[in-house]
């Protein structure tokens, strides 16, 4: 490459990091609590790849994330000891990163691939030196429909030379979205992974088709991610393969180590003989021995961008090597993070006088992350699970919970809103899911462990309203609306009670009026009274989403004073963006009329979504907006509507 086009490639990634990655830095909240240690965290998607970065004898993790926000290269230098490792602070390597990225090591060696791409001498080059394989035929040329893609290199049939494998997937069958039965049943095809074996035929590489595995084509729940080593210690090379969801299998070579065989594939399961389980799922495993025992370990990557470390303890058990239990690895706390798609709501929770967190998850928890003080940069406790009935919440959609098909099935998606819902004086939480199912959590004076959930009572006129695409029918007296999209509590008409203003079934912005009934609370069915209206004065309904089935809801959304002129106006996500202001205009009555005012800022936070709350840590009066991102990290946006 030529001086020039070296300059010109430099200038623009630093003009790219300079004017947006460089501005999210800035705004993204810090634990600000340099004794805490909490789990090791990147962005959505990450991909951990282990090496002896800075050469003192332990593996360190370069993590790879390819999403927004937090898109880029990230260092994490182990400062603790083999055994026992500890990550500090990462330091950011490039802005650059890919998805599909894997790393493997072959011959002792290092080899970081995207594809057909190797990144040659990644230690020293990162990105900078990429060379393409050449294959007579790519593997992905037999499918129609390709999300994971990941390649390795291998010394396959142990004649030195260096072979490559493909994990490889293929969605065209399952179809994504929307293909349920009356009963619940996925009527389009499962989501099939395979691994391709591809020869080194004297500097040729050819496609030599699908892996077997007990005399069948070796095959995964999407996602294979396969690693190829000699976990077992027989000298021969086995592999191990992830999957879409969140388990690991064991293909035990049966061959020999220059003409392998591998019997069908075990789930792998851990000293205590439970299946081996990330805690999400898109899971990226790679292999490395990574205490230096001599036993092959495997880190794994899983989608909120933590990395669980599986310990090979050097024994075999039912023909398998056995591992540890899963841990997490563990890092000195730097950005504030909650899992994967976080969606906080600013609240005192512990009533000590400061704005704490309660938030959701993509993995379906709630934690309470409390404030420890500090005024207008909060310092930060980790986030503690909340309980009830003394076991951790969370909500998962199963094999048919999901809009979107049982490979969703370890996604909860969760969504809430903080309001005193029962009138007892104690904060409770509202919350919303993939399921779209309104339910609550009462307070009882435990702020760790609560009670439910309940299902938040409708008084309906008839049949319960829900989705249509919903195989599944509400209770009779069930909220079942979109999914993933903010029930937030307010006392909209000021009566004293705590309505819910959220989208109804169809994606309107919508009221619940509460009322009581034979002493019981209850809310009315959702009305419409809500519009959005341009300098006109020409009106028509709010509706934040026309989208069905897996496009549908979506919409985190919060009220507040934006602009200080005693009326409550809307903030709602957006999907490229940040966060969308809505003006209210005029109010007649309960009905409010809304004016689009576009992103609150230039800054982009979001590719799926972002969630909003009101916060005023320099207490001015003023408020301003707190977003939860699709990376777990929370990002601050003052409010500059005066500036």
């Amino acid at each position: 490459m030529s001086t020039i086009k070296l300059y010109s490639l430099a200038v623009f990634l630093v003009f790219t990091y300079c004017t947006t990655a460089q501005h999210a830095d800035d705004i993204r909240v810090k634990y600000n609590n340099p004794d805490l240690v909490v789990t090791l965290g990147t962005g959505l998607w990450g991909a951990p790849i282990p090496l002896d970065y800075n050469d003192d004898g332990l593996i360190d993790i370069i993590m790879s994330c390819p999403d927004t926000p937090y898109k880029g290269l990230y260092y994490y230098q182990n400062i603790g000891t083999a055994e026992k490792p500890l990550f500090d602070v990462s330091k950011r390597l490039s802005d650059r990163a890919f998805k599909n990225i894997q790393a493997s090591y072959a011959n002792g060696e290092l080899h970081v691939f995207r594809q057909e791409i190797e990144f040659k001498d990644f230690k020293e080059n990162i990105y900078s030196q990429p060379d393409t394989v050449k294959v007579d035929v790519l593997p992905a040329s037999d499918f129609k429909k390709v999300r994971s893609n990941l390649w390795s290199y291998v010394d396959f049939d142990n004649d030195g030379d260096l072979d490559l494998i493909n994990g490889i997937d293929d969605w065209f069958e399952y179809g994504w979205d929307n293909a349920y039965d009356d009963n619940g049943n996925w009527k389009n095809g499962p989501l099939r992974g395979f691994v391709y074996f591809i020869e080194n035929q004297d500097g040729k590489y050819v496609n030599k088709g699908k892996i077997q595995a007990g005399g069948e084509p070796l095959e995964t729940y999407g996602a294979p991610g396969a690693n190829m080593a000699d976990f077992d210690n027989d000298g021969k090379a086995d592999l191990i393969c992830g999957e879409f969801v969140d388990k690991l299998t064991w293909f035990k070579n049966i061959g020999s180590a220059s003409e392998p065989s591998f019997s069908e594939g075990l789930v792998l399961k851990d000293t205590r003989g439970d299946t081996i389980r990330l805690h999400v799922q898109m899971i990226t495993p790679t292999a490395i021995d990574f205490n230096k025992d001599g036993f092959v370990d495997l880190l794994v990557g899983d989608e909120d961008g933590s990395v669980a470390y599986l310990k090979n303890n050097g024994k075999i058990k039912n023909s398998a090597p056995v591992f540890e239990p899963l841990v997490y690895l563990k890092q000195k706390a730097d950005n504030l993070k909650f899992g994967a798609l976080s969606t906080p709501y600013s609240v005192d929770w512990d009533n000590d006088g400061d704005e704490d967190l309660i938030c959701g998850n993509s993995a379906g928890n709630i934690s309470f992350i409390e404030n420890l003080g500090g005024g207008k940069n909060p310092k930060w406790n980790a986030p503690v699970l909340l309980k009830t009935n003394h076991k951790d919440i969370r909500i998962l959609a199963g094999k048919n919970g999901s809009i979107q098909g049982p490979a969703e099935e370890k996604w909860g998606y969760m969504t809430l809103s903080v309001a005193d819902w029962d009138n007892d004086g104690k904060k409770d939480i509202i919350a919303n899911s993939i399921f779209g199912k309104v339910i609550w959590y009462k307070n009882t004076g435990d702020l760790l462990n609560l009670e439910g959930p309940y299902s938040v009572q409708v008084g309906w006129e008839g049949k319960p309203l829900k989705p249509e695409w919903n195989w599944w029918n509400p209770e009779p007296t069930e909220l079942v609306t979109q999914w993933r999209t903010t029930p937030y509590a307010i006392d909209w008409n000021n009566d004293g009670l705590s309505d819910l203003v959220m989208l109804d079934h169809e994606g309107y912005l919508s009221f619940y009026e509460r009322f009581k009934k034979d002493g019981q609370l209850w809310l009315k069915p959702g009305k419409r009274i809500f519009y959005l209206e341009d300098s006109g004065n020409k009106e028509e309904l709010l509706r934040l989403t026309d989208g069905i089935g897996g496009r549908s809801g979506r919409r985190k959304l919060c009220f507040v004073d934006w602009n200080s002129d005693g009326r409550l106006d809307l903030i709602v996500n957006t999907n490229k963006g940040n966060a969308g202001y809505y003006e209210n205009t005029r109010q007649k009555g309960d009905s409010a009329y809304f004016t689009d005012k576009g992103n609150i800022s230039d800054i982009i936070l979001s590719g799926h979504t972002t969630s909003p709350t009101p916060i005023d840590w320099d207490k001015d009066g003023q408020y301003d907006i707190l977003l939860g991102a699709e990376d777990g990290h929370f990002y601050f946006l003052k409010n500059k509507t005066f500036k």
